[in-house]
């Protein structure tokens, strides 16, 4: 399952590349214009819902509250914990996906292995 995703900010651009040769789509902060913008979270997941998209992001306390704040109206979120295996990581992400079968108003939970 090919997802459409908006990566936060602060999200790796190696791991944003793996996913894309893993095919899903996305699109990066950067790639819409909207990097070093100090862009409140609920805008970025307004701007991301609204193009369909479900938000990629390490920034995880923050995007946990907004799905609780929004009841689950959106397009899906991805929180992550950082990992210097990018390849690993983007794995973890993509198997993520494909065992939600649907990313609209979704939490997704992507940890490090212990």
């Amino acid at each position: 399952m090919a997802a459409r995703l908006y990566s936060n900010e602060n999200f790796h651009r190696l791991v944003v590349e793996a996913l894309r040769e893993m095919g899903h789509n996305v699109v990066t902060s950067l790639d819409a214009g909207r990097a070093n913008q100090r862009i409140p979270d609920d805008e970025v997941l307004k701007f991301a819902a609204g193009d369909g998209r479900a938000v990629l992001t390490f920034n995880r306390l923050h995007f946990v509250r907004l799905h609780r704040k929004t009841n689950g109206r959106h397009a899906g979120i991805i929180v992550c914990s950082e990992d210097h295996d990018i390849r690993a990581l983007a794995q973890r992400i993509n198997q993520a996906i494909v065992d939600s079968g649907t990313l609209s108003g979704q939490l997704l939970r992507v940890n490090r292995p212990a």
